[in-house]
């Protein structure tokens, strides 16, 4: 499965963004995906990722309550609604894709074998 992301742009501290992510091919039940963020000079860092089996969800600390994975299975997309966007979430965000994964490597970027291009999110104060 080849993995595209989309939808990356500049907005002002507290706006919104919707990421896209579109897979080549149909997500089936074992799959993964994630999303993972990287700024200038930092690592790259887990954000969301989500289990289309039984469609589990999962985020990092720093987003919750304010970012929103989910799935569109017709399109073959899942999205991240970002909102209330802090200059601090400004970085390259990449979706990621895994057949298989299980709970505890969701989070861990070296499980994924699929990535799509990263996008460039950039939130000014």
């Amino acid at each position: 499965v080849q993995l595209q992301a989309s939808g990356g742009g500049s907005v002002q501290a507290g706006g919104s963004l919707r990421l896209s992510c579109t897979a080549s091919g149909r997500f089936f039940s074992g799959y993964g995906t994630g999303w993972f963020r990287q700024a200038p000079g930092e690592e790259r860092e887990f954000v969301a990722a989500l289990r289309h089996g039984r469609g589990d969800k999962y985020y990092a600390d720093s987003v919750k309550g304010r970012f929103t994975i989910s799935r569109d299975n017709t399109k073959n997309t899942v999205y991240l609604q970002m909102d209330s966007l802090k200059p601090e979430d400004t970085a390259v965000y990449y979706c990621a894709g895994k057949a298989g994964i299980i709970t505890s490597s969701v989070f861990h970027a070296e499980y994924y074998d699929s990535w799509g291009q990263g996008t460039q999110v950039t939130v000014s104060s």
